[in-house]
């Protein structure tokens, strides 16, 4: 039997979309699988619908790589509505207490010191994660609770910009899996008067430039341009794209000549001159300057395969 055609084109590579607010990840993320035609897609850690910002999405050979995104830092600008607290923690949930504003600036700034550096974060229930196989938020659909053990978080950077009222804005720098609903709302309690989140955007993402991002309008703008004038929207669209080894641009590079990287692609672990001594490592082809995929290095110091690309012929 022949092999089976593809759907949609070979492009890999990672684009930067300014998501919007009101759409899902998911939402977002098939609107530009089907705006690049691509075969494959996939994102790199979801923002809630209220959310907006930074998504990296991986395309083609890329979404081998995303794994590596998901434990970036990040970095948000998030705006607290004070005296509110909800059941899911943002402006999406049902109001369920409301007290009355009555800390002083002093207590603000001792709350705020709570969450700086090394903590403990109990998950929402509203999150992805699972328990007993199924996501915490299909639990908390259901008015169900589950236990949820603590996750160490570190916040590098908690910058307090502005308290006008009932809202107080905030700039966080943040490890993965730290959930900015789940500081809002211990905030609120520290406070004494609740609160949730009533605006979140994501700025950045590991060493993405913020500079890079594009917005789904103006990819679907570009699209019916190209319709238009009866030419193809890739030529518009593809070098937007970001190489497919930058989710895992944190790892250190290793160059297998030719005869090296032969053997590398067909699964065997090789010698290569300036690896380091453990760890992972990005491997590259080094007459071509082609991204070959991940490799670990193993006990004999050997490069050895653990993530491959896939050449597909043209």
């Amino acid at each position: 039997m022949g092999r089976p055609r593809r759907r949609g084109r070979d492009i890999h590579g990672v684009l930067l979309l300014d998501k919007p607010q009101g759409m899902s990840s998911n939402d977002v993320l098939q609107k530009v699988k089907r705006l690049y035609n691509a075969n494959k897609a996939g994102h790199t850690g979801a923002l809630d619908p209220l959310a907006t910002g930074m998504l990296p999405i991986c395309l083609g050979e890329a979404t081998k790589f995303s794994q590596y995104l998901l434990d970036a830092d990040k970095r948000y600008r998030v705006i607290a509505r004070l005296g509110q607290r909800t059941d899911t923690s943002d402006a999406d949930g049902n109001i369920v207490e409301e007290r009355p504003i009555q800390f002083t600036p002093q207590q603000l700034e001792q709350a705020l010191e709570h969450f700086r550096g090394d903590t403990q974060q109990v998950p929402t229930m509203f999150s992805a994660l699972k328990y007993q196989g199924r996501p915490l938020y299909e639990y908390a659909r259901q008015g169900i609770t589950v236990p949820r053990e603590a996750r160490p978080i570190t916040v590098y950077e908690l910058l307090f910009i502005r308290w006008e009222g009932e809202e107080v804005e905030l700039e966080i720098h943040c490890s993965k899996g730290t959930y900015i609903r789940t500081i809002i709302d211990d905030l609120g309690e520290r406070l004494g008067c609740g609160a949730h989140v009533s605006m979140l955007r994501r700025l950045q993402v590991d060493r993405y430039p913020a500079e890079k991002m594009v917005t789904l309008a103006q990819l679907q703008q570009w699209v019916a341009d190209a319709d238009a004038a009866g030419t193809s929207a890739a030529e518009q669209l593809d070098p937007l794209l970001l190489p497919m080894d930058t989710p895992a641009a944190a790892y250190p590079m290793v160059s297998l000549p030719l005869a090296s990287s032969h053997w590398f692609k067909l699964g065997q672990a090789v010698q290569a001159s300036g690896a380091p001594s453990d760890g992972l490592v990005r491997v590259f082809e080094m007459e071509t300057d082609k991204f070959l995929g991940m490799a670990q290095i193993d006990d004999q110091g050997r490069v050895a395969p653990k993530r491959l690309v896939v050449e597909f012929p043209l």
